[in-house]
């Protein structure tokens, strides 16, 4: 049998087209292994990649081989068991092979096969095919901020902008072409002097002449100046206008005991994919973590996930401090608000026309996207049937159920999929 394999490299020795190509070919099993892997990460931490693993059996290479049929002879050496026409059975169980991989029946191993990917092609797998809602409305309320960048070169600035390379070169360019036709008219009277003092008879007085014209132009050539204040160039910088790109983003969540740690784990994967999908979209993203049960309270994100309450619900608590946090801290003209909370669904029941009240009144006004999550297996109660209520009059409101972590990535999809826009 023979393989074909393209391993011709390009640019800093990777094999860039072909990677590009094995990422296309198995997409569907790498990006269930992305999505397997989001639980394992913080919910900030998008600065590495991941390693990825998939089947052996769906990477095998086309190859070309002989087909059934015809006559062939074959050479076993060493053989001293079988005569001619002998059936050879194959060994039982597949191979004797002790490693820890499942044997195959031609002798391959099925050991899994790992590789490294990169943080882009990690979230551009991750976010095929999603967007951002109202991404459009949120461009129209950018600020505008003022950067600075590099824009050639000047002949007047401060010392601390000045281009050692540049100048140097502008002084030479200046001494070359100053000194150029003097030193060709040396180099004349130089070979001139040479034939005068090899000449017969002696002509001093020439000799006097040319010595004396040649110390006068070597003199004209040492007092070119080596740097002039003309050839100095200094780095040149100006400052561009550029939107402001900057998001903050709210996770709230109910710790009260009816909210065990595998839904809180749940509640974190979804958190990861929010995080890594604004990270793409805007440059600078903030996290504020606000967890309530009766009360609520702003947080770290070890707290946020790990810490043990008990005690009933009031989700209106966090409402309230969301919107107190915004008021002190995150201008809704400058910044890009979004908030994602998780719940089981447990409220008050006279708290839950209290949080439609502040969401309608206070938060969806102001924020780019409102999602919440209901992470349970029984039946809706109060605070859904709410906020059913605001999905239908708010197109900036959004909810989903969520029952198994295999539910995380496809509502995350769902809540997050791209909108087709009308012309």
């Amino acid at each position: 049998m023979t393989y074909f394999i393209d391993r011709r490299l390009n640019g800093k020795n990777k094999s860039a087209v072909n990677r590009q190509r094995f990422l296309r070919r198995y997409k569907s099993q790498i990006k269930q292994s992305i999505a397997e892997a989001i639980n394992k990460r913080s919910v900030t931490d998008v600065d590495s990649g991941e390693s990825v693993s998939i089947p052996i059996e769906d990477i095998n290479e086309p190859m070309f081989h002989q087909g059934r049929g015809g006559l062939r002879h074959r050479v076993h050496p060493g053989n001293d068991h079988f005569v001619q026409n002998d059936r050879i059975e194959r060994p039982p169980g597949g191979g004797g092979g002790s490693g820890q991989g499942e044997a195959s029946q031609d002798g391959e191993g099925q050991d899994e096969f790992s590789f490294q990917i990169s943080k882009d092609e990690y979230l551009d797998l991750l976010f095929e095919d999603l967007a951002l809602p109202n991404l459009q409305k949120n461009q129209h309320r950018q600020i505008t901020e003022y950067k600075t960048h590099r824009s050639g070169y000047t002949s007047n600035g401060v010392p601390a902008n000045i281009s050692v390379v540049r100048s140097l070169q502008n002084s030479l360019a200046r001494r070359t072409a100053m000194t150029a036709g003097k030193k060709r008219e040396l180099r004349a009277l130089e070979a001139t002097l040479t034939e005068v003092e090899n000449s017969e008879p002696a002509r001093l007085l020439e000799e006097e002449r040319l010595r004396k014209e040649i110390a006068e132009l070597r003199q004209k050539i040492a007092k070119t100046p080596f740097i002039d204040t003309f050839d100095l160039r200094y780095k040149n910088y100006e400052r561009r206008p550029e939107p402001s790109s900057q998001a903050v983003m709210f996770c709230l969540m109910d710790v009260s005991g009816s909210m065990d740690q595998a839904t809180k784990d749940m509640a974190k994967r979804f958190y990861i994919l929010l995080y890594l999908f604004l990270s793409r979209t805007y440059k600078n993203v903030d996290v504020v973590y606000i967890r309530h049960h009766t009360q609520a309270k702003e947080v770290d994100e070890q707290e946020f996930f790990y810490s043990q309450e008990t005690g009933g619900t009031i989700v209106s608590s966090a409402l309230k401090l969301m919107h107190e946090v915004i008021q002190e801290r995150y201008d809704p003209a400058i910044w890009n608000i979004y908030a994602a909370q998780a719940s089981d669904g447990d409220n008050w029941a006279d708290d839950s026309p209290l949080c439609h009240q502040v969401l309608e009144q206070k938060l969806l006004p102001m924020v780019r996207y409102y999602s919440y999550i209901e992470i349970t297996r029984r039946a809706h109660q109060t605070l859904w049937r709410e906020y059913e209520v605001l999905q239908e009059k708010f197109g900036n409101f959004a909810m989903q159920h969520i029952r198994e972590p295999e539910d995380i990535y496809p509502v995350f999809r769902e809540l997050f999929h791209k909108q087709v826009q009308n012309n």
